[in-house]
């Protein structure tokens, strides 16, 4: 094998298809994927790929320091792409603890493990993928650059700009060789259905109350996760040790507006009446500390790198609900068990 490269949290939504991605292209290197298999990491996402030849899986948690230890021990690591992270807004404010465990001390456990195993640091390469929300929240106007002042809002928000900072501060200090990379808000398949625009195909299905918090005016910054995959291969091979890149789809919707957008193409596809799915929409009590709005200037990693998303939005949402009709299966094994706690708690009693 040409390189080893540790992809923690392959086995959730956007680590599921980073993964995938590497174990086809790249056949000569090695793909480790380490997941604790929580709630939101799911072994199916990865079953077309389970077998190939380049491709292992380690069921273990990044705040083991004895099992990440171990791995670069056993394994010649070569790169992390450091994925795994708590990463629900909604559930960061229910347990706070739970983000910071595995979010600051999960990522300082992988990165003291690639100082102390990476005596040589030639073609090393640490990359921490990170979100646009630990810049904060913007007005009417304005996006959000490589350079804007962290300004997390939320438990979730701040356990990520912890873990950006520490990543920078062992590349000053240690002089590992790091990238990051901050990216809007993703969507396609194999989303863990608490995010909005899996919740809300599921909910129109079922035809299901489809909770709005307030009055759906929060607007965000959407981006095809295979477009995402695409952006990490790019700054993996590409990107300058100790840089930043804002990932984005220059794709801006109000979460109302995304909803009803969503009901239409899922009118269509079930053949029902116009308006149909509509009328199911319901506005919940808002979010405590809901952040207004989220833009990212992803001209960096264009011109610097070359990346651009490949598909319009329109074009990627047809392709999620698409791919969502045709996995029920896999929609059913994941809305079960401890899942309908969760969306009773947070939905329904408010």
């Amino acid at each position: 094998m040409q390189r080893t490269i540790l992809i923690t949290g392959g086995s959730g939504f956007i680590g599921s298809h980073v993964v995938r991605r590497f174990v086809n292209r790249y056949q000569d290197d090695l793909i480790l994927n380490l997941d604790a298999l929580t709630y939101a990491g799911n072994p199916e996402n990865l079953r077309d790929v389970e077998a190939a030849h380049n491709y292992r899986f380690i069921k273990g948690d990044i705040t083991d320091d004895a099992c990440v230890n171990a791995i670069f021990g056993d394994f010649n690591i070569d790169a992390v792409i450091h994925l795994a992270a708590e990463s629900h807004v909604d559930r960061s404010i229910m347990d706070p603890m739970s983000f910071i465990r595995t979010n600051v001390l999960g990522t300082g456990v992988l990165l003291n493990a690639s100082r102390t195993h990476w005596k040589d640091l030639s073609g090393k390469r640490f990359y921490h993928v990170s979100t646009d929300e630990v810049y904060g929240s913007l007005g009417e106007t304005g996006l959000f650059t490589e350079d804007t002042p962290y300004d997390p809002r939320s438990p979730y928000s701040a356990s990520k700009a912890s873990s950006d900072h520490l990543v920078r501060a062992y590349h000053h200090t240690y002089g590992l060789p790091v990238v990051i990379s901050n990216c809007s808000n993703n969507y396609g398949s194999h989303q863990f259905p608490e995010k909005l625009i899996p919740l809300m195909i599921n909910n129109i299905l079922h035809r299901k109350p489809l909770p709005v918090y307030g009055q759906g005016l929060n607007v965000r910054d959407w981006l095809w996760v295979e477009d995402h995959a695409s952006a990490i291969d790019t700054v993996f091979h590409a990107g300058k040790d100790g840089e930043t890149y804002n990932i984005g789809g220059f794709n801006e919707w109000r979460n109302i507006d995304l909803v009803h957008l969503l009901c239409s193409i899922m009118d269509r596809k079930l053949a029902r009446q116009p308006g149909d799915s509509a009328s199911l929409i319901t506005y919940v009590k808002d979010r405590a500390g809901h952040d207004q709005r989220y833009a990212i200037d992803a001209t960096r990693i264009e011109r610097e790198l070359g990346w651009k998303p490949s598909l319009q939005f329109e074009e990627g949402l047809e392709k999620t609900v698409d791919w969502y009709l045709a996995n029920l299966e896999w929609v059913e094994h994941i809305t079960s068990g401890s899942y309908l706690d969760y969306y009773r708690d947070q939905y329904v009693t408010r």
